[in-house]
């Protein structure tokens, strides 16, 4: 016993010593090794900052800044003032939304506005002609009453632009098939094949 106590006294160590060595270690290391981290952790970006996309509508370009989670049919109606483009069921069911992108037709409310940088769309806004002459679709609808409400009547006119560049109103069956994505619930679907196929003739002279 009297070895074990010179030797505690002379190297000044003892159980509390180490113990509380021991704790103290354990509690430094997570620190150290977090320290570097938050260092270095770079600030989260805000996905409610605006984000800034440039696009092509009806021949004028525009810079809009948005939320990321904005839709071509809300920058359209909210941001720009093309109140044309009608919001419909919102689902993309009911055609009411049609826009041609890049001469294709596109349902609005399901295209976000951040995923069309640098493409050029058309509205119905921008079918007729700057002195105000009306596009052949459109008068065609006018002559044929190919509505009623006129809600959809929009959605219809720029879709059935596409039909027909498509190449798919060769027929009044060629007509219904692909007007078939445009709903019209006041059932004015005869009176809109006819125009269509009038129309037809008409864009091909022009």
């Amino acid at each position: 016993m009297a070895f074990a106590k010179a030797d505690n006294t002379k190297c000044g160590w003892s159980r509390r010593n180490f113990l509380a060595t021991s704790m103290v270690s354990t509690m430094t290391a997570p620190l150290l090794n977090h320290a570097p981290a938050t260092a270095a952790a770079a600030p989260a970006l805000d996905p409610r900052d605006p984000f800034t996309t440039h696009m092509t509508i009806n021949g004028r370009h525009y810079r809009l800044a948005l939320d990321v989670r904005t839709t071509l049919l809300d920058a359209l109606r909210e941001h720009i003032g093309l109140t044309g483009t009608k919001k419909g069921c919102d689902h993309g069911q009911c055609g009411a939304c049609t826009v041609l992108i890049d001469g294709h037709r596109m349902l609005s409310c399901l295209m976000l506005t951040a995923s069309l940088e640098g493409k050029d769309i058309t509205t119905i806004e921008g079918l007729a002609q700057a002195d105000g002459t009306l596009h052949p679709m459109q008068q065609a609808f006018i002559d044929h009453d190919a509505f009623q409400c006129g809600y959809c009547t929009p959605g219809q006119i720029v879709s059935a632009v596409a039909c027909v560049n498509e190449g798919h109103a060769e027929s009044d069956a060629d007509i219904r098939e692909y007007m078939s994505g445009n709903l019209c619930r006041c059932a004015a679907y005869p009176n809109i094949v006819d125009a269509v196929r009038e129309a037809k003739t008409k864009m091909k002279e022009t």
